[in-house]
């Protein structure tokens, strides 16, 4: 009882099947919780390109604006290709529906295995990124970034579990104070720019290092596959358009454009000021923690950024526990993952895809130490990916369907899917040796999962199936075996079970020492009713092996017999008091289980407190 009330304290009360149109999100809510992983990228996309860059010295920081530019045009392309799958797909789904409609099975399953790894790195990277936002502003925290950022993750994890209305309502407000924050920075820097008053930092030379790499086409290509982190999370409202109000599809695709405009304002803006300022990336501070420094000073104005910087970061991680769980749902429903991701939970989200998410990404926080850097090599390959997919889907889908002006769909996808597959080669060449390799052995490592996953549920339906099944073979007689180690009550409640269901019934006792075997008989006489007692040698102490060949030799003396194994358990009224019995009937049943033709039954005995 005080488990099931800590539960409802923690997620709240179960919310029937019927309340489901109720936590439906509005457009502005919907935003904040699809939206935040991408906007929030805005945090450090810029600096991922600068990170590149200085490299070659602060004079190769000029060509950021180029960089962030040809960015801003891919945001497009790939947004556009977005809204034409959710107006194609109204139910969501997004990249891995689009996929297995066009494509077929192996390409959607490439697909899903993407995004399932891209939802897991946003969450740790999102949270890792957010965690380093504080601790510019409080760098003595730095020691504990790890547990700092677990301690996020579990918090972020808790509050979805609660559901997706209640959890949108608990991000909008952050969501909205980022942007609004930021947006009234760059306001505030484009004033000061304008005026003349906005005047570069001044670094000292112990700041600067002496550039190690010549500029050169692969090495700006590089610094642009850095900076395409910025279109992570594009693909989130996609995937959960089923979450909108009615109309789903009309909402979905005026949220996507919000986001869109949003994130390329921002992030144009974030690159243009920081090219403004001579922003040079340095240890221990943020390039848009110095950019808020250097516009607004040490003041208020400045801990509001940084703090919602912190926060959206964060946060952003909500937009993978929206999209990871219901992905996972999908992928399960096909039989290429754990049914029970399927299932909706009391709070009618997919609980069990949360829990996971959330445990995955502690895991990849505590492998990479919490360090954003280290994470974002990572991260895009498996977006843009699934962004080739989707546009080569989408493709096929105007070849196939031929809607009117189905020509100049097919030419905008197919314009988007060569400009992000080339990106996607880009990302791969600069960031394969920097950890990209994990991912591109991840992604087919997952699929190799899903088919050996979807072969056990075929196999099982297979063997289930009734279809040229016949009659099920007759059962001669049931004989019921009854382990025991010594007399007692619940021994004497399993016997009387055990006679309900055979005449043919045996106590059988493993000796392990002659006397206590003497004790036994004696008792046995008493109160064994008259059932037989087969009393089994055991020169070695064993329990298991014993009872295990004796139930084996009673198998191969009768075939046509069902052996029925009656345990008698006693259960003590306090969990832990567990520990201090044997655990010999658990270990029994788990070696029967996995025998043939026979049945294996508890009969627990309820101790008192």
């Amino acid at each position: 009882m005080a488990t099931i009330n800590l539960r409802r304290l923690l997620i709240g009360n179960p919310l029937a099947t019927s309340q489901a149109h109720h936590e439906r999100l509005t457009k502005v809510k919907a935003l904040a919780v699809f939206a935040s992983d991408a906007l929030s990228s805005n945090a450090y996309a810029t600096e991922e390109i600068l990170l590149v860059l200085v490299l070659a010295g602060t004079s190769a920081l000029q060509f950021s604006i180029g960089v962030a530019a040809a960015i801003a045009v891919l945001l497009v392309i790939v947004g556009i290709s977005y809204y034409q799958i959710i107006r194609s797909y109204p139910h969501g789904g997004g990249t891995y529906i689009v996929s297995k409609d066009n494509l077929g099975t192996l390409p959607s399953l490439v697909a899903g295995a993407a995004l399932l790894i891209d939802y897991v790195l946003t969450v740790a990277v999102s949270i890792a990124a957010g965690v380093a936002a504080l601790f510019s502003w409080l760098p003595f925290l730095l020691p504990y970034r790890v547990p700092v950022a677990i301690a996020a993750i579990a918090a972020v994890t808790l509050i979805n579990l609660r559901g997706v209305r209640e959890s949108a309502s608990i991000f909008a407000a952050p969501t909205y104070v980022f942007v609004l924050s930021v947006l009234l920075l760059l306001a505030a820097g484009l004033y000061r720019l304008i005026a003349g008053t906005l005047a570069p930092i001044d670094y000292s030379p112990a700041e600067l290092a002496a550039p190690m790499q010549t500029i050169g086409i692969f090495f700006i290509l590089r610094a642009f596959s850095a900076g395409c982190t910025a279109l992570t999370g594009i693909e989130a409202i996609a995937d959960g358009v089923p979450a909108f109000r009615k109309p789903e599809a009309v909402n979905a695709g005026h949220t996507l454009i919000a986001m869109i405009i949003l994130l390329g304002s921002m992030f144009i803006g974030i690159s243009l000021l920081s090219h403004q300022l001579g922003i040079v990336p340095i240890h221990g501070e943020t390039v848009l923690s110095q950019m808020a420094r250097a516009i607004l000073g040490q003041g208020p104005a400045y801990v509001v950024v940084q703090l919602a910087t912190a926060l959206i970061l964060i946060l952003a991680a909500n937009t993978a526990f929206a999209d990871f769980p219901r992905l996972s749902s999908f992928i399960a429903r096909d039989g290429f993952l754990p049914r029970p991701l399927a299932n909706l939970g009391d709070r009618l989200v997919f609980s069990n895809g949360i829990i996971l998410l959330g445990t995955l990404a502690s895991l990849l926080i505590i492998a990479f130490q919490g360090d954003t850097h280290a994470l974002l090599p990572l991260y895009a390959i498996g977006v843009f990916l699934c962004f080739t997919l989707s546009q080569a889907g989408m493709v096929v889908r105007w070849f196939r369907l031929r809607p009117a002006g189905w020509h100049s769909l097919a030419l905008l996808n197919g314009a988007g899917m060569l400009t992000t597959f080339l990106v996607l080669v880009v990302i791969v060449l600069t960031r394969f040796t920097h950890g990209g390799w994990i991912v591109v052995a991840l992604i087919p490592a997952i699929v190799w999962m899903f088919f050996r996953i979807h072969d056990h549920y075929r196999s099982t339906a297979a063997q289930l199936s009734l279809d040229a099944y016949g009659a099920p073979p007759r059962i001669r007689r049931n004989r019921v075996v009854v382990p025991i180690a010594g007399v007692h009550r619940g021994v004497l409640e399993a016997l009387n079970y055990a006679r309900t269901l055979s005449n043919d019934v045996t106590a059988v006792y493993v000796e392990t020492d002659p006397q206590d075997t003497a004790r036994l008989r004696d008792k046995w006489a008493r109160w064994g009713d008259g059932v037989r007692l087969e009393v089994l040698p055991s020169e070695y102490r064993s329990i298991i092996e014993p009872l295990i060949g004796y139930l084996d030799r009673l198998d191969a003396c009768q075939r046509d017999d069902v052996i029925t194994v009656v345990m008698p358990q006693f259960l003590p009224s306090r969990w832990w008091h567990n520990i201090l019995h044997n655990q010999t009937a658990l270990l029994l049943r788990l070696s029967l289980l996995l025998r043939r033709g026979m049945v294996v039954t508890d009969v627990p005995y309820r101790l008192k407190d």
